[in-house]
């Protein structure tokens, strides 16, 4: 008798198959911790790792100027988010409407904001609009350009969501009497969060990288203080390392928080 398909794909490997995992899997360690290891000797070598470079960590007055920028990273990464998910919303009801003068346009405004760099976006905001008497403070010159671009991919995560929702739950709600708009928010959008949600959090986690623009519009953000600190003190590794540490951990909460999101009891 033939095995199903889906033992065929996703059926647990075996005894050979899980040794060579294993054998792998150390093997990549390995040459990680190889890696790592030359790394850090270089930076030692260079002297990057002296006592005196990391002195200035030690200061009250550090932390509070990094936690001020990461508290302005988070500040626009919140806003662009939001602005973000609920345009991306907009313009994903757009590009399924039927009637054309609806469709069109979202579908234009999508692929040009797809296909735009955040950084040129950021730099309309920052050089075009003031010559044209719009002025925006810094911290919309950042927010702005990072939710406009987020937004077209969102859409999309939500279209990629919506329509993987079977056909038929849309029509059984249908043929119970319920609107198109009690279709969609009652029954089809619900369940397609479900399918998104570790895309959504994959959106959030680059809207908080492109948050380092800010440097662009002399925004205060993370970055932008990481870099007075390497003027002042002349520690380039230092500051990096630790500010890579700041993102990463910031990233970690996302992806955590996403797997909370993610289980059947929200």
């Amino acid at each position: 008798m033939s095995r199903p398909l889906e033992d065929i794909l996703f059926g647990a490997p075996s005894p050979r198959a899980r040794a060579a995992t294993r054998a792998a899997s150390v093997a990549a360690a390995v040459v990680l911790l190889a890696v790592a290891a030359g790394i850090v000797a270089r930076f030692h070598s260079a002297g990057q790792l002296d006592a005196r470079l990391w002195s200035f960590f030690a200061l009250p007055t550090t932390w509070a100027f990094l936690g001020k920028g990461l508290l302005g990273t988070l500040a626009s990464a919140a806003m662009a988010a939001a602005i973000a998910l609920g345009l991306g919303l907009v313009l994903m009801l757009g590009r399924l409407a039927r009637p054309r003068l609806i469709r069109w346009p979202s579908v234009a405004a999508i692929e040009f904001l797809r296909g735009t760099p955040t950084l040129l976006l950021i730099y309309v905001c920052f050089l075009v609009l003031p010559s044209v008497g719009i002025k925006l403070s810094t911290y919309w010159m950042l927010t702005l350009p990072v939710a406009l671009s987020t937004a077209a991919v969102v859409a999309e995560v939500y279209r990629a969501g919506v329509l993987a929702v079977p056909r038929g739950q849309t029509d059984a709600a249908r043929s119970l009497g319920m609107t198109e708009m009690q279709v969609f928010f009652t029954i089809v959008f619900p369940q397609a969060l479900r399918y998104i949600v570790p895309a959504l959090v994959a959106q959030l986690v680059i809207v908080v990288k492109d948050t380092t623009f800010g440097y662009v519009v002399t925004y205060g953000e993370l970055m932008q203080n990481a870099k007075v600190l390497i003027a002042n003190y002349q520690s380039l590794v230092p500051v990096y390392l630790v500010v890579a540490a700041i993102y990463c951990l910031v990233n970690y909460g996302l992806s955590r928080a996403s797997k909370r999101l993610g289980r059947p009891g929200w």
